[in-house]
């Protein structure tokens, strides 16, 4: 793993609740509920949104895992949540 982490990667590794759907984008706080696509309600899905401003973020694919960047609060890897 990376010894600095992005502000997005540290605020999940801390554990601090999402202001956005990682999934939908809405935001949590307002209540809005948006539906989630099947995979996504199964946990299967990686994130699409920056949980912390709710911008869509580019997301890789691998064979092992996602990689998920948002451009103004850094990467997020599956791998800080591999156990």
């Amino acid at each position: 793993m990376v010894g600095h982490l992005g502000e997005l990667a540290a605020a999940c590794v801390a554990g601090e609740a999402p202001v956005f759907h990682p999934n939908t984008g809405a935001e949590i706080s307002t209540g809005e509920q948006r539906p989630l696509s099947v995979g996504a309600a199964a946990g299967l899905e990686p994130p699409r949104y920056c949980q912390i401003c709710g911008r869509r973020m580019k997301v890789q694919v691998r064979p092992d895992g996602w990689l998920a960047e948002c451009s103004r609060h850094g990467e997020l890897d599956s791998v800080l949540f591999d156990r």
